[in-house]
């Protein structure tokens, strides 16, 4: 799939702010300063769509993002870096996570040079517990080699497991090196198809 068109449609901080829409919806969350920014536009192929600040928590609203006229990519809040708007953010991404109906997959970001940490098990139990569809992206993957990178997810793998859910399916990614996001992008086409056959439900 090829990305020729990229919209910005709004930034909401309430619930009662989003606007309501037929189309899939694909949203990305992680810790802050995982590279969530980077990634997006690296997703997008716009180097401006999401602001990338080397100040971990800047993005505080909900962005919404029109790709191609035909699906919703959609920029929520880094959690766990503020502790005073750490309740805040979570309210917004739980509300978000827990009411959009045309939620369709979410990708839960980890920096692969720290992996698993309490906060993000806490989150996967959450999306489990709500039935979310989401998978793993292993960020900033140019960091490590690759024995390391695979050592690392194997202890995230083991971590989830021990928590009774299976390990989702992930991503590597390196935006410096340029490569994830084809995979990416093919996931994202797959459910699209889906979607429009009408063969899978969007959340409720």
């Amino acid at each position: 799939m090829k990305i020729f068109s990229v919209k910005f449609k709004g930034s909401f901080v309430k619930l009662h702010q989003f606007f309501f829409h037929n189309l899939p919806e694909y949203a990305f969350s992680g810790r802050s300063n995982v590279g969530k920014s980077s990634l997006i536009n690296f997703i997008a192929n716009c180097k401006k769509i999401a602001k990338v600040s080397s100040h971990p928590g800047s993005t505080k609203l909900i962005n919404f993002f029109l790709i191609n006229h035909e699906w919703y990519l959609t920029d929520l809040p880094g959690y766990g870096y503020s502790k005073r708007k750490k309740k805040e953010k979570r309210k917004l991404i739980l509300d978000y996570v827990s009411y959009r109906k045309n939620l369709i997959l979410l990708f839960l970001l980890m920096d692969c040079r720290t992996v698993l940490q309490k906060i993000d098990l806490d989150f996967i139990k959450k999306l489990n517990n709500l039935k979310i569809r989401f998978c793993i992206v292993f960020t900033k993957t140019d960091k490590l080699s690759s024995r390391i990178l695979d050592k690392k997810i194997d202890l995230c793998k083991e971590e989830i497991e021990k928590t009774s859910f299976s390990m989702p399916k992930y991503f590597k990614v390196s935006v410096k090196k340029g490569y994830g996001r084809k995979e990416i992008i093919q996931h994202i086409q797959n459910f699209n198809k889906s979607y429009k056959e009408k063969l899978i439900i969007p959340n409720s």
